[in-house]
């Protein structure tokens, strides 16, 4: 006996294949239908699988389109029953009651064969349209692309898509809206800003747009929004003051040890700390410690006089970062403090980056970085995202600001757990969740 296994878009291509190899003694034993995965899947088809046997001694056709070797096809199995009901070869009659077995399979099949066409279709046509404004095209192998050259994630959630293939065209689009307003919603997308994001897609796709497509073009979106992360650079010809703000326990301490080893080991750069968080002496040891490892110079300041007299040797340093105490924006002669101690230094050679914690609540982050941007011309760094299940307020202060992100800090370990923000995967992570 011999068993081998042939796959084709279709079961009846599958079969003749089967047939054509096998020859016209071949029994089909088993039939599997593979379907692609992932958010893109109505991009790619199902896959049949058959598997098919022969008796060794039976003769099988070298090539094909031999006369004797012709399969049978769905159509000819009537003809057969008749062949059969008459005395016909037993072997061809099992063969063709087999196929007529899978007839009403195939046939149970089709419906959904076709509204997976006309879904793969309608994302063809939609793509067409929305190049202009979703920014995206067609590859050759089927996948959808940004022009920028990022693709879009095939790991973005199943979920979005479930039951789109049961959806009529006309209603293609309210219905893939819907799944993917509930998705943001879900990773705590502000709903004015899922509104407006719907809002815009709801304009410029096209009403029987596949879930494909209008994932794609909302998926451009939240990475054009989110921006490109603002990190810190050298300037040359003079020092770099970067100042670290925010309310008390959003791990500022830890982070700015991070970055320090970031610019200090990978990128060569002349690094110096300046703590001004004499309120926690652990956090003024702590930041010691690292600068110790580090090789890089720590001095404390109690004032921001005390900068304004020390600025002369730093200025020989490519960057200094400033460690600040944790600030209650609720307290006015803190918040002051805080201000007087950034005007100590130029806008020119200034950098001031808002810490805030990724699992603080939505509302008291809103009033946080209000009161910081208020005072500096801020930059975001987000913290604890290992805590937390979704990244939603990332997106939402983004958008309250306009300030842009810089850094993710996701652990304690320094200086691995960092890195610069990246656009698209918190968009990849508001998709989908994961």
């Amino acid at each position: 006996m011999i068993i081998k296994k042939f796959e084709a878009e279709t079961q009846e291509e599958a079969i003749l294949k089967a047939k054509d190899e096998l020859g016209s003694g071949a029994v089909v034993m088993n039939i599997k239908t593979t379907k692609p995965k992932g958010v893109f899947k109505f991009m790619k088809k199902p896959v049949v699988e058959v598997t098919a046997a022969v008796d060794e001694n039976v003769d099988r056709p070298k090539t094909r389109g031999q006369a004797a070797v012709t399969a049978p096809t769905l159509q000819s199995v009537n003809a057969g029953k008749a062949t059969a009901s008459q005395g016909g070869n037993p072997d061809v009659t099992a063969i063709e009651k087999k196929l007529n077995d899978l007839e009403n399979l195939l046939a149970k099949q089709m419906k959904e064969r076709n509204a997976d066409s006309r879904a793969i279709e309608a994302v063809k046509k939609s793509v067409d349209s929305a190049k202009a404004d979703a920014d995206v095209y067609v590859g050759n192998d089927g996948g959808i692309f940004l022009k920028d050259g990022l693709p879009s994630s095939d790991s973005l959630s199943e979920s979005l898509s479930e039951d789109v293939s049961d959806i009529e065209n006309k209603d293609n689009m309210n219905a893939c809206m819907k799944l993917i307003y509930d998705q943001l919603i879900g990773n705590d997308v502000d709903e004015k800003y899922v509104n407006e994001l719907t809002g815009e897609l709801s304009q410029s796709i096209r009403k029987d747009a596949g879930i494909d497509a209008v994932l794609a073009a909302v998926y451009q979106k939240l990475v054009l929004k989110l921006g490109s992360a603002e990190t810190i650079e050298r300037t040359p010809g003079k020092a770099k003051y970067v100042f670290f703000v925010g309310p008390t326990g959003v791990g500022k301490t830890t982070t700015i040890a991070k970055i320090a080893s970031l610019l200090k080991l990978k990128q060569g750069l002349d690094v110096a700390l300046l703590t001004a968080d004499t309120y926690r002496i652990a956090a003024v040891e702590q930041l010691r410690t690292y600068a110790n490892i580090l090789g890089i110079p720590i001095s404390v300041v109690y004032s921001a006089a005390e900068i304004t007299d020390m600025k002369t040797e730093l200025d020989k340093h490519e960057v200094v970062l400033i460690d600040t105490a944790g600030r209650s924006d609720k307290n006015a002669d803190q918040i002051n403090d805080l201000k007087m101690m950034l005007r100590t230094i130029p806008e020119d050679n200034k950098e001031t980056y808002l810490v805030l914690s990724a699992t603080t609540k939505e509302k008291d982050l809103i009033r946080i970085a209000d009161v910081y941007k208020e005072i500096a011309d801020i930059r975001l760094i987000f913290t604890k995202l290992d805590e937390t299940e979704t990244q939603g307020s990332i997106y939402n202060i983004r958008m309250h600001t306009g300030a842009p992100l810089s850094y993710m800090t996701f652990g304690q370990n320094v200086p691995d757990d960092i890195e610069t923000a990246n656009a698209q995967n918190i968009a990849k992570q508001l998709l989908s969740g994961t």
